[in-house]
């Protein structure tokens, strides 16, 4: 290696450790916050959906006008995850997906109101590794749904459809146009809440931004607006977490995968999603699963993607957990 080589790499791995103290020290605030962007861009070609999103709605997110006079029914609603093909499978785990219904009484019509990945779980959560690419490509958009109706047997038979509250047509309109800026900002869905620990004082590393979390932004701001929201049983939903000492920063894509310096942290990622690849054979699989068993476990390692930038968690005891908790109405 030349001397140039050389006073480029410790400069990148200055500036590297410079900026991890920087996050470490305080200027970082904890959680990370979730990044929002101008505009949401269009998705890639290369990405696909096995269903595809927002079948017989508004892709952006677009409501009808309602008249500022009429009253609006506000509906809590869940369900299992993939109910319409595996019914209560998943929510025998408590593996539910979230969304909220509303009603017209003026004119009767129905809506539902969701937000969810454009590309399903599995691409949000882990990216492609394409051969012709070095950096793992991402398809993990997500957005809002809008479409007219509510199916109650969905809803109910195996999760819940009950009312939570009214507000005036105004005031959905208000909501409306708040939706909009929302999914126009915040573009990609995110799986993983990450802590400490499970204890209540725990430290939130980074929060989920997931169904859920766009359900309990929209109640926050319907009771800004004046709405009052309340249930009759207990409001839980859905967390998967991760459990890690303080995160370490990394970098975005062109620091890592851009710079030979850094190629064997580059190489380190690529192993490690390579574990998560979709579309293995079962041999492969259970393979996949022991080498996954022995990073995050054995190895206590984890490459966290959040805000299009690279993290490595330490793993700590019990490194993943799917929980069912309780986060009361606003």
């Amino acid at each position: 290696m030349s001397r140039w080589e050389v006073c480029v790499c410790l400069k990148l791995l200055l500036s590297l450790h410079v900026v991890a103290q920087l996050r470490a020290d305080g200027r970082q605030q904890w959680p990370v916050p979730y990044r929002r962007f101008d505009q949401r861009p269009p998705a890639d070609s290369y990405c696909e959906a096995l269903y595809p999103f927002c079948p017989t709605g508004d892709r952006d997110g677009r409501f009808p006008s309602i008249r500022d006079s009429d009253v609006v029914s506000v509906y809590r609603l869940q369900t299992p995850v993939w109910e319409f093909k595996y019914g209560d499978v998943l929510g025998k785990f408590h593996i539910m997906h979230d969304a909220i219904g509303f009603s017209s009484l003026e004119t009767g019509a129905n809506y539902t109101m969701e937000w969810y990945e454009l590309f399903q779980l599995g691409n949000c959560t882990f990216p492609h590794l394409r051969p012709e690419m070095f950096a793992p490509f991402w398809c993990n958009q997500g957005a809002a749904c809008f479409f007219e109706g509510i199916d109650d047997l969905h809803w109910s038979q195996n999760g819940t459809l009950e009312k939570i509250g009214e507000v005036t047509g105004s005031q959905f309109n208000a909501m409306a146009r708040w939706v909009q800026d929302d999914n126009e900002t915040g573009i990609y869905y995110e799986t993983w809440t990450v802590r400490s620990d499970p204890g209540p004082n725990a430290t939130v590393w980074f929060e989920s931004y997931d169904c859920s979390q766009f359900v309990h932004r929209t109640y926050r701001k319907l009771t800004e607006l004046g709405a009052k929201l309340s249930s009759r049983s207990q409001t839980n939903y859905t967390k998967i977490y991760l459990y890690s000492g303080e995160p370490s920063y990394l970098g975005n894509d062109s620091a890592i995968f851009g710079q030979p310096a850094l190629k064997n942290l580059a190489m380190d990622i690529r192993q490690f999603y390579h574990t998560f690849r979709p579309h293995q054979s079962i041999f492969d699989l259970a393979f996949s699963l022991l080498e996954a068993y022995k990073e995050v476990v054995l190895d206590k390692s984890f490459y966290l993607y959040y805000n299009f930038e690279y993290w490595h968690l330490p793993m700590k005891h019990p490194y993943v957990q799917i929980t069912y908790e309780e986060v009361p109405l606003p």
